[in-house]
């Protein structure tokens, strides 16, 4: 699985105009899956990006955990995080998972988040959505469950 992250101060994703999930502080997450990906990928990254110290503490040191914080997420489901461009223009998509393993391990991953005390918003899987993100600093990290 990746996971584009980003610090967001507000963020909201709408689907056909209406609005689906919107937070407040906290992380806007570019979710994809990949063929190869089991619960255990899920499980890592959200260990992980639950405790991430991203935030600032008193001090203005990245110190402070989303949970710290009192942050919440907002989780976008987003299959083009396994684009391959390496030949042509056009990108090929074949190494994301197909969509009812990658609902079921995304719709898994967001569980696994909410059961670490976190509030989660979402999009609608496979929908066409619009994501509007007011990133705080900005702050940007890819994890990839493969890469640990």
């Amino acid at each position: 699985m990746r996971v584009v992250l980003q610090r967001s101060k507000q963020s909201m994703v709408k689907v056909d105009g209406k609005i689906t999930g919107k937070i407040d502080k906290g992380f806007v997450l570019l979710v994809g899956v990949t063929h190869d990906d089991t619960e255990e990928d899920a499980d890592y990254l959200a260990e992980k990006i639950s405790g991430l110290r991203v935030f600032e503490d008193e001090h203005g040191k990245m110190n402070l955990s989303i949970k710290d914080v009192g942050g919440e997420i907002l989780s976008v489901s987003q299959f083009t995080l396994y684009g391959d461009t390496r030949k042509g223009r056009r990108p090929s998509f074949i190494q994301a998972a197909r969509p009812e393993e990658a609902n079921r391990l995304y719709e898994y991953f967001n569980r696994q988040l909410e059961s670490k005390g976190l509030k989660v918003e979402t999009g609608i899987f496979g929908a066409m959505m619009e994501v509007s993100i007011l990133n705080d600093g900005p702050v940007t990290l890819i994890l990839d469950s493969k890469q640990r």
